[in-house]
């Protein structure tokens, strides 16, 4: 886990030491435990490396590595299957020199070429210069836990992990106003139908589950992998608990791998109990875990975490984030994470990777990923009713809607879901129509700034046409919502020095998912069934069966009406009408504080809004 950059140029003058040395040092959070820059010979390629160590601490494992007089790769993340793969390579008569999967990252592509991705099993983001073919490889993993970000002019090709590496050399730190239209207005942290698209003008993400080449300034953008949504398998309920508990096994093994010390964080759901219990399992070492605490906050789950706490006799430590720290830290918590983010829920997950770091704790194993994969959220329940619907399995739909009720499942399914069911192209438009409406009438933007609507009025809007479940968990896993996540995660997380590992997101654990009929995924009134019953006697009931589903949530809506925060908000707001962004009137108009998850969450956009703008 590290800070990565480079730049390609036929001038040299664009290339040289001090420039790398200056995008290094704004990633040095991410990598406090060495640093390295590398020119090539030619002086056409400078490559940057800030390192975070944790398998192989060893000084031959430092990067830029060079391999074989030939290749140079600077590399960011973890290759969980390396030890498999170099055993592969090993038969191919590749021998190694260090003990890390930064080299056999190196003998992969050397082996494999561009199909080395492939083979990987990790979290990764990473560029491998090719001195004999002068050809500029980078990749980043399936589901986009780590970044890559570039900007290309007509000559030089500029990357980094961090935007803030790209922006040290210069270039031009300018928002697209579109996509801060759609983030006031609809709460948007990403462009659905464009991956690639920042929220700044020229710097581009490489999206998730592609590779680029670079050829004489020629750029070549690729995917390397699909997730299959159509294909249901025929399995049994017991066969197919105990595939995944072999996959959720052996996931979680090659995670516990490092050089370092191994935590988790812990909410008192079900996943991160699960990962912890399959944790204990697989060591004898002593684990320490980490929780965000909210005291008198209806939706604290503390007393969950006391449960687990005690049933498998773990050590906890626990932070109780509030508005006074969260404004104090508000600069710094938007300097790391460069964009916007939806809710101060970001901040309290900032607080709980930095009590592991206090605690000596390098390396954290999560449970992110579960929910889009096991459709764990309850916005799911009406897809899953829908596909009832359309394949005719009217006394399910009854069955489950009643017993989902009956377990205060928070949904609603009418007349409008079963016409949906059979007119699910209608349905989209209708969704999208809806969007756009929202941006155009809403109240506090200024005519000025909706203007830039000119040309562009339905970009950034797009909703999947839903025909069962697997399609609406697909766009949260591929298209919209998982990677903002994961995008919040790395940021928190290395803006501490701290790796996060994500075992429910290892590629074979995925696929099976998305191939087991939706019923294996919501029944009975539960969600997440599978896992359910997988975890069912290894876990406290209390856990496995809980009916209330908490998103990690502060309490938001309190710290809102604090005096301070609206002292905060109101100075946001200034700013925002100063730009011509917001109306003058709003400056009269009382806040309105509201829950963190809640889809109108204006004033938590204008604070957000305001400090991202200001130079």
């Amino acid at each position: 886990m590290c800070g990565i950059a480079g730049i390609v140029s036929p001038f040299q003058s664009d290339i040289n030491i001090p420039m790398l040395k200056r995008m290094s040092d704004v990633l040095s959070h991410r990598g406090p435990d060495g640093e390295g820059v590398w020119i090539s010979l030619n002086k056409s390629v400078g490559l940057a490396h800030r390192r975070l160590a944790i398998i192989d601490l060893s000084f031959r494992a430092s990067q830029p590595m060079q391999w074989n007089d030939r290749y140079t790769i600077t590399y960011n993340g973890e290759i969980y299957n390396y030890i498999e793969v170099r055993k592969t390579l090993q038969k191919a008569g590749y021998q190694f020199k260090t003990d890390s999967d930064t080299e056999v990252i190196l003998a992969a592509y050397d082996f494999y070429k561009e199909d080395c991705v492939n083979y990987f099993d990790g979290m990764f983001a990473f560029a491998i210069w090719d001195e004999i073919e002068q050809i500029l490889f980078a990749a980043r993993d399936r589901f986009g836990e780590k970044p890559f970000y570039y900007f290309k002019d007509r000559s030089r090709f500029i990357f980094g992990s961090e935007m803030k590496a790209i922006w040290a050399t210069g270039v031009n730190k300018s928002v697209d106003p579109k996509m801060l239209l759609n983030y006031l207005t609809l709460g948007q942290v990403q462009n659905p139908s464009n991956k690639a698209q920042t929220f700044f003008n020229e710097i581009f993400s490489l999206p998730p589950a592609h590779y680029l080449t670079l050829h004489k300034n020629k750029l070549n953008i690729e995917a390397y992998w699909h997730l299959e949504k159509q294909k249901t398998i025929s399995i049994k309920e017991e066969e197919a608990i105990q595939k995944l508990d072999e996959l959720l096994s052996v996931s979680i093994a090659r995670r516990m791998r490092s050089d370092v010390k191994i935590g988790t964080s812990l909410s008192g759901g079900i996943d991160s109990t699960s990962l912890l219990h399959y944790i204990l399992q697989n060591t004898t070492s002593y684990i320490k875990t980490f929780t965000a605490v909210f005291p008198e906050f209806e939706k604290d789950e503390y007393q969950y975490v006391k449960k687990v706490v005690s049933d498998f006799r773990i050590e906890n430590f626990t932070v109780a984030p509030n508005e006074w720290e969260l404004i104090e830290n508000f600069k710094k918590l938007l300097y790391h994470q460069e964009e916007p983010f939806g809710s101060s829920s970001i901040y309290a997950q900032y607080r709980v990777y930095q009590l592991a770091k206090e605690h000596d704790v390098t390396v954290l194993l999560d449970g992110q990923g579960a929910d889009e994969i096991f459709a764990g959220y309850h916005k799911y329940l009406h897809w899953f009713l829908q596909e009832c619907v359309n394949k005719h399995q009217y006394g399910r739909l009854l069955k489950e809607r009643k017993l989902f009720k009956s377990n205060h499942a928070d949904f609603s399914f009418g007349l409008k879901n079963v016409a949906a069911t059979y007119l699910p192209a209608h349905a989209a438009i209708q969704l999208e129509k809806r969007e756009h409406k929202r941006i155009i009438n809403h109240p506090d933007i200024t005519p000025d700034f909706l203007s830039i609507l000119s040309g562009k009025e339905w970009e950034g809007i797009h909703k999947p046409i839903v025909t069962k479940l697997n399609d609406s968990l697909h766009f949260d896993v591929m298209e919209y919502g998982l990677e903002e996540l994961l995008r919040f995660a790395d940021r928190n997380s290395m803006a501490h020095g701290c790796e996060v590992r994500l075992p429910f997101l290892n590629k074979e654990l995925v696929e099976f998912a998305f191939m087991l009929p939706a019923t294996f995924k919501m029944q009975g009134g539960y969600t997440k069934s599978i896992l359910r019953k997988l975890m069912n006697q290894r876990l406290p009931d209390d856990i496995t069966w809980r009916k209330d589903k908490i998103g990690f949530e502060p309490p938001q809506k309190k710290w809102m009406m604090s005096p301070i925060m609206n002292e905060y908000l109101y100075e946001s707001k200034k700013t925002l009408v100063q730009l011509d962004i917001l109306k003058p009137n709003t400056l009269n108009k009382k806040s309105i504080s509201l829950n963190a998850h809640d889809p109108h969450n204006y004033d938590w956009r204008y604070l957000c809004a305001a400090e991202m703008l200001i130079k």
